[in-house]
């Protein structure tokens, strides 16, 4: 059928990120949708008119491991999730929250929904009907809602992909969501940029509208300002930005200007930003040095040398721990891995984390996110990500990367890097001492 011949409901939509645009067919579009998923999760491909933004979310969803008939699972109750909410940044603006959307939900017959970065519920509030409705589908404040644990939703896809989201009907990968529409948008701390969870309106029908997620995106800005107003101001700088992956001397942005750091104090950072609880001098001699012999005086002329380098007030002791907030790309890789967002974390990966350190943590940390990346890479199977890795410097001998990449794409130039590889691991194996 040519699309001049296509029902008004199947219409490609003008904007990829609204669900229903003015004057289309919601019942129409709703059967096309239904068609269309049950064609993906019977033959794995997704026909028209499911959204770029949707499609790209069922394959997720699929790679994952989930299924269309899940269900959600609680994480988090009763005092555990007092403590946690009581403690996260959010709780600071629930009061806006409830201020802006506390009336258009009870009223619309809607819920308003917050979630933390990992997906997880940790309030729903909103029309008591439609509450005792959600709770047959276990969205409930304590559930997990990630894409990688329940597809494609609007607060789990706003935080897999760190953007504003609509979710119409059959749109939800799991079927006993499909009679709901939510849209969400991702709260980030004003100060460091990182993401802390995003705002939801679940209801009906009625929230498949551009206005819905639009709403949704100015109550989220709404409380990234108020969330600055509330966070007083550092008295040195607002925060460290490290980028610290590819690279063998670190790239340090304080207070507006940069700073190409050496090897020692690039893995310094790196260490200290891990453990914001701060690290004693014996911690870091054992974290930093292969050689036993190096003494706690050589130690503690590095850091007073990046003491010097950093500012007053930045690096404290007792233990020695940073002061200031720290956002590193290494974070955002494990961040977007976390989320089941590998295609934003591939992007993110510009390589391995100071690849000419030996300080046996930073060797170790170097190795947990590789592997992290490489698993999921293999577990998703998609085969342009998997050939970016290893076709990439840090891929390139990747056996375990080139077999997945030659199951899904065998071409004869794959074929061929895959048995170099094998026969390479083979000689290495017979020239081993036995």
């Amino acid at each position: 059928m040519s699309p001049a011949a296509q029902p008004s409901g199947e219409a490609e939509l003008t904007d990829p990120w609204v669900a229903l645009e003015p004057g289309a067919d919601p019942v129409e579009r709703v059967r096309a949708l239904r068609r269309a998923h049950e064609t993906f999760t019977e033959a794995g491909t997704v026909p028209r008119p499911v959204r770029s933004v949707v499609a790209d979310s069922w394959r997720r969803s699929a790679r994952a491991g989930v299924g269309p008939d899940g269900s959600a699972c609680v994480e988090l109750t009763d005092g555990d999730l007092r403590s946690y909410r009581a403690e996260h940044p959010l709780a600071r603006v629930m009061p806006l929250f409830r201020e802006l959307m506390g009336t258009f939900a009870a009223d619309g017959e809607h819920l308003l929904a917050v979630c933390d970065a990992q997906g997880r519920l940790l309030w729903v509030e909103g029309h008591s009907g439609t509450r005792q409705k959600a709770d047959g589908m276990n969205f409930v404040p304590g559930a997990r809602w990630a894409e990688s644990a329940v597809g494609t939703n609007a607060p789990g896809t706003a935080v897999a992909l760190d953007r504003p989201v609509q979710v119409f009907a059959a749109e939800h990968f799991i079927r006993r969501v499909q009679p709901w529409t939510c849209a969400a948008a991702p709260v980030h701390d004003p100060r460091t940029g990182r993401l802390l969870g995003a705002v939801d309106i679940t209801g009906g029908d009625g929230l498949a509208h551009p206005h819905s997620l639009g709403f949704v995106q100015a109550v989220a800005r709404a409380a990234e300002s108020q969330l600055a107003l509330l966070t007083p101001a550092p008295t040195t700088t607002d925060v460290l930005e490290l980028t610290a992956l590819g690279r063998d001397e670190a790239l340090l942005v304080a207070g507006g200007s940069k700073a190409r750091l050496s090897r020692r104090h690039s893995e310094i950072l790196v260490l200290l930003s891990r453990h914001p609880e701060g690290l004693t001098g014996d911690e870091l001699l054992c974290a930093l040095y292969e050689d036993e012999s190096v003494t706690p005086v050589t130690l503690r002329a590095e850091l007073a040398r990046l003491r010097r380098l950093l500012g007053a007030g930045v690096l404290g002791s007792r233990p020695y721990r940073l002061t200031v907030p720290v956002e590193s790309d290494v974070e955002v890789v494990e961040r977007k891995l976390g989320v089941g967002a590998v295609t934003a974390a591939v992007a993110a990966y510009t390589g391995p984390l100071l690849p000419g350190s030996q300080a046996p943590a930073v060797v170790r940390l170097r190795r947990r996110l590789a592997d992290g990346m490489r698993a999921a890479l293999v577990s998703g199977r998609d085969p342009d990500l998997l050939a970016d890795w290893a076709h990439a410097p840090w891929g390139e001998d990747d056996l375990d990367a080139w077999r997945a990449l030659a199951a899904i794409r065998p071409t004869p130039s794959v074929r061929a890097r895959l048995e170099e590889l094998e026969a390479e691991q083979s000689a290495s194996r017979d020239r081993a001492p036995r």
